[in-house]
């Protein structure tokens, strides 16, 4: 059975849960600052699962924190059609970023329950842990160790830059489950976002099919030096880390340069010791990501870093180690979730793409393990991770409509 082309979710419920859930970490400049597993994630996780109670599902959480709401199914002990993302943010983050997805999902479980819509297939609704990485490194840490890219131990140790370790903050906010995290079976995953750039908007696309989604590589480069006073200190006989650190910041945009078109490259983190102005800098540490669409350049890209960065060192009498912390090839999404968006656009009459995604989601480790495909929405300026991170009310309802379709398609709807 196919669902009717004029079903679509309730556009003003969705919005007044996006609004809401935006309340939670809420900062004077209209963003949100939500960190993994702080109080104010404890506080997110429990409006969730409290809305998901009162949407009729039952709440599971696994061994790293990630929550799934099921709704049955009426052959129960089929896979479910799993849909949802994430509500942590960066630091200076927006109200969309992560949480559309999850409350798109609700919508829909709402949407059902208003119509008693019954599909063959559980549906789950996923709010996974960390998926950002802002405080606990790397990025979709827990849908990384679903997708066996990190085993647990691997993510319940991870620190942040207070030496807390993430299995550790589970524990005190309440959140540390009992479920297994890998291996758990799904007929199928989905994932709505905001698009994260501004083509969809410029073009004045509804929604986004996303067919692809680029490769990363996450590096992070401790460069050592010898500190000395910044008087009497000869220019010739120095051993200057931030300098090196520098060096180092322009050979990775100069690698980012040279891949083009599809190639990124950025130094998003650094920090200095002893981090004083009359002193030379002993240490230097920085982040760097890679990203591209091509495995072959991806590759091209790590070998440049690897070359230019004891070049630069050797200039500078320093030295550096570089340990790479993540990394994940160029996916394609599954051609039949794909399929069901693209189907679920066309019927509901929505102005549609083909688009990769650059950014990492959670839908590309889930698609490294079984069938998964994403909806992109258009956000304004094509702005997030960023406190003014906008979109409109209709292009959240769009998203949320061509994810509901695309659900019972999967999930399949009983008469």
């Amino acid at each position: 059975m196919q669902a009717d082309s004029n079903l679509r979710v309730d556009g003003d419920r969705l919005w007044d849960s996006l609004m809401e859930m935006a309340k939670i970490g809420a900062t004077p400049k209209g963003g949100v600052n939500r960190l993994t597993l702080t109080d104010l994630d404890r506080e997110s996780r429990d409006l969730f699962a409290k809305w998901g109670a009162e949407a009729g599902c039952s709440l599971s959480v696994d061994k790293m924190g990630s929550m799934f709401l099921r709704r049955p199914g009426t052959d129960d002990t089929l896979p479910p059609v799993m849909i949802g993302s994430h509500l942590d943010t960066q630091p200076t983050g927006g109200k969309f970023d992560g949480a559309l997805g999850v409350m798109a999902a609700l919508e829909i479980v709402r949407t059902m329950q208003d119509l008693d819509i019954k599909t063959k297939h559980p549906i789950e609704i996923i709010n996974f842990t960390n998926e950002e990485g802002s405080r606990f490194a790397p990025a979709m840490v827990a849908s990384g160790v679903t997708a066996g890219l990190f085993d647990l131990e691997f993510g319940l140790s991870r620190e942040d830059e207070a030496g807390n370790k993430l299995g550790d903050e589970l524990q005190r906010i309440g959140y540390a489950g009992d479920a297994e995290v890998s291996g758990r079976p799904f007929h199928a995953f989905l994932e709505a976002h905001i698009e994260q750039g501004p083509f969809l908007e410029e073009d004045e696309i509804d929604i986004g099919i996303v067919t692809r989604a680029n490769g990363q590589k996450w590096y992070e480069i401790t460069v050592q030096g010898f500190e000395s006073h910044a008087g009497p200190t000869p220019m010739t006989r120095r051993r200057d880390a931030l300098l090196g650190a520098a060096g180092i910041i322009e050979a990775v945009n100069q690698i980012g340069m040279a891949h083009q078109p599809g190639g990124c490259a950025t130094v998003g983190m650094i920090q200095s010791e002893p981090n004083s102005r009359n002193v030379i800098p002993g240490r230097a540490f920085l982040t760097v990501d890679f990203r591209h669409p091509d495995q072959t350049a991806l590759n091209a890209m790590h070998d440049a870093l690897q070359k230019a960065v004891p070049e630069i060192c050797a200039k500078g009498n320093v030295t550096a180690d570089i340990t790479q912390i993540f990394d994940t090839p160029p996916l394609d999404f599954n051609d039949k979730c794909v399929a069901a968006v693209r189907g679920a656009a066309k019927k509901l009459g929505y102005t549609h793409r083909d688009v990769t995604s650059a950014a990492g989601h959670d839908a590309v480790h889930m698609g490294m393990v079984g069938p998964a495909a994403m909806v992109f929405t258009p956000c304004v300026d094509g702005i997030s991770h960023n406190e003014a991170e906008d979109m409109t009310k209709e292009w959240a309802e769009a998203g949320g409509s061509v994810l509901l379709h695309a659900a019972l398609e999967l999930a399949e709807i009983v008469d």
